[in-house]
């Protein structure tokens, strides 16, 4: 199937700048990898695929004077700024249903979020099964969402330098293509790491003091208004528990929860900067301090690190198959993110059917279709959802 997508499916005219400036990899189906290939063009790239068929294929963020040669004589010209949104390291509630994971030293397994280390023996290697579902791509769109907020409002990258993608998995990818930022080294790009994700933020030098909050508003730049912001969503719908989630004692979430919103909309008009702020009696600095830090915290976007400080590092192909689901890394404008639906844009393989034994899987949907949940049992399915269960290791091609 995959064979039959290169062949007949693949868009050529993939929009790569540069692209014989860059360096190409690819995963094959028996498990070695190929690096350091490089193309003339878009056709050229098209004809390997459909020769080689890759299980993953990658290119380079860098543009090199020599992408065939080895890394430290291939002359870095520079790189776009990449961001990876992955749900893999945001906790989510269906993270200890779905996703599981074993020591390859120890043979220690649990479910959830990876550790880096395994709690038996600190063994740093594991064997892990993950299941792509919408609350974990919901909480990945959110995490996208913040991030293009930020880059173009705080950074003040223009749209058309940014560029948009679902990963074909459990993510998103924001790739941007700026003069700006093409010669940017590690560190410099860890310092924008640092600020989406707000690592060594302190809410004080932005001007946050719980003993005065005079002038604070939605409509400040920086971090200071995006504190603001996540303030204003706090407040507008917590209840009890939400106080007490964040660190205050039942007893004194049950009054905070009473006293905000007897002045909600007060706090809410001044939040917006439509009327000065004023002292709520019984609302003391310690409950501010804390709606500020997990206002903070809520403004985060969670990003992997390595993947944007890695000026070397090849992401996956636009329109190539991801070979852990068979659905295709897609490009979309950022604009329409909110209605974006991975489960339909992505899906490559739109006709037949297949027969597969399931060994265990849950519900889950493609297109308009809901499948599952199975365990031990042969069922007929659409190709894209049997392709789905057989790169996911969850079924196999019936006898």
């Amino acid at each position: 199937m995959f064979r039959e997508y290169y062949v007949k499916d693949f868009t050529p005219n993939q929009n790569i700048p540069a692209i014989e400036k860059r360096e190409f990899g690819f995963a094959s189906f028996e498990g070695w990898m190929l690096r350091h290939k490089t193309f003339s063009n878009t056709d050229e790239l098209a004809s390997f695929l459909r020769d080689s068929v890759p299980l993953h294929a990658y290119v380079s963020g860098a543009y090199y004077e020599d992408p065939e040669a080895e890394m430290e004589k291939k002359g870095w010209l520079g790189a776009d700024l990449i961001f990876e949104i992955d749900a893999d390291h945001i906790p989510t509630p269906c993270n200890k249903i779905h996703d599981e994971w074993t020591c390859n030293k120890c043979g220690f397994s649990g479910k959830g979020i990876v550790p880096e280390k395994c709690p038996a023996c600190d063994g740093e290697k594991f064997d892990d099964h993950t299941w792509i579902c919408e609350v974990c791509l919901a909480s990945a769109k959110l995490e996208t969402i913040k991030l293009l907020d930020m880059l173009t409002r705080d950074f003040g990258f223009h749209e058309k330098e940014m560029r948009t993608f679902f990963s074909g998995h459990r993510g998103y990818h924001i790739h941007v293509e700026s003069e700006t930022v093409k010669t940017l080294d590690s560190i410099a790009r860890k310092e924008i790491v640092d600020y989406v994700s707000g690592l060594g933020l302190e809410t004080a030098l932005h001007g946050l003091d719980e003993n005065d909050l005079r002038n604070l508003s939605v409509n400040d730049s920086s971090w200071r208004g995006r504190i603001a912001k996540g303030m204003h969503g706090f407040i507008l719908n917590a209840g009890p528990d939400d106080y007490k989630n964040i660190g205050l004692e039942r007893s004194s979430a049950t009054s905070i929860t009473k006293l905000m919103t007897s002045n909600k909309d007060g706090i809410l008009n001044s939040l917006s900067g439509s009327r000065p702020w004023r002292t709520i009696k019984g609302i003391g600095p310690e409950t501010w301090k804390r709606i500020i830090e997990h206002s903070a915290k809520q403004q985060t976007a969670n990003v992997d690190t390595v993947v944007t400080t890695d000026i070397h590092r090849l992401i996956r192909l636009t329109g190539s198959l991801h070979g852990k689901t068979g659905l295709r890394k897609v490009e979309f404008p950022a604009a329409a993110i909110d209605s974006f639906d991975p489960f339909k844009s992505a899906i490559a393989f739109k006709a037949g059917t297949t027969t597969v034994f399931v060994s265990n899987a849950p519900e889950f949907r493609l297109g308009d279709e809901t499948f599952g949940p199975y365990q031990n049992q042969k069922v007929d399915l659409p190709t894209a959802a049997a392709v789905l269960l057989i790169c996911k290791k969850r079924a196999e091609v019936a006898q």
